[in-house]
């Protein structure tokens, strides 16, 4: 889980909301029902746990419940971007949601205009010739070239931190 509260979501955050977030950053379990087993854990019912995952969702306080691969080790994955005009950036941005393997498309604006590249995302597949494929696919659907930036060096980036919550009720 991706958490990221903020003062004004602090007062929606009850014990069992936080005690999930503080539990579930790191290790989700890897099971065919796993809200099932987080929910037996924390002492409570899957629909609740998942009632609650999805509400703070909503509140903006996870950005993101799921598993975080090392693609290099689960398959192939990179980088890519493309250049489309502002005005139908969004409609552009669709197209590449809809490809097979697509995830962290983001607009990327530039102030400084040093390239017009203003859509990145992250394509993972199962090895890299179906890598190309899916990129080649998409390059046709788009009708524009696409930037392939494979990754040259690895790095961990753990997102998981622990959360003082006594402090972010004081500020």
């Amino acid at each position: 889980m991706h958490c990221r509260p903020q003062h004004d979501q602090m007062q929606a955050l009850d014990a069992l909301d936080r005690r999930l977030i503080d539990a579930y950053q790191r290790g989700l379990p890897v099971c065919t029902r796993p809200f099932h087993t987080v929910a037996e854990r924390l002492g409570t019912s899957e629909a609740e746990v998942i009632s609650r995952l999805e509400r703070l969702q909503a509140l903006g306080v996870l950005s993101r419940v799921g598993p975080v691969f090392d693609h290099a080790r689960a398959g192939a994955s990179l980088l890519a971007a493309v250049a489309v005009p502002a005005v139908e950036r969004d409609a552009f941005a669709e197209l590449i949601n809809a490809a097979p393997g697509v995830n962290h498309n983001y607009a990327r604006e530039d102030p400084a205009r040093e390239h017009d590249y203003n859509l990145w995302f992250v394509m993972t597949a199962p090895d890299e010739p179906e890598l190309e494929a899916r990129l080649e696919a998409l390059e046709t659907r788009l009708g524009v070239p696409i930037l392939r930036l494979p990754m040259l060096e690895g790095f961990h980036i753990d997102l998981s931190f622990p959360i003082p919550w006594a402090e972010l009720e004081r500020t």
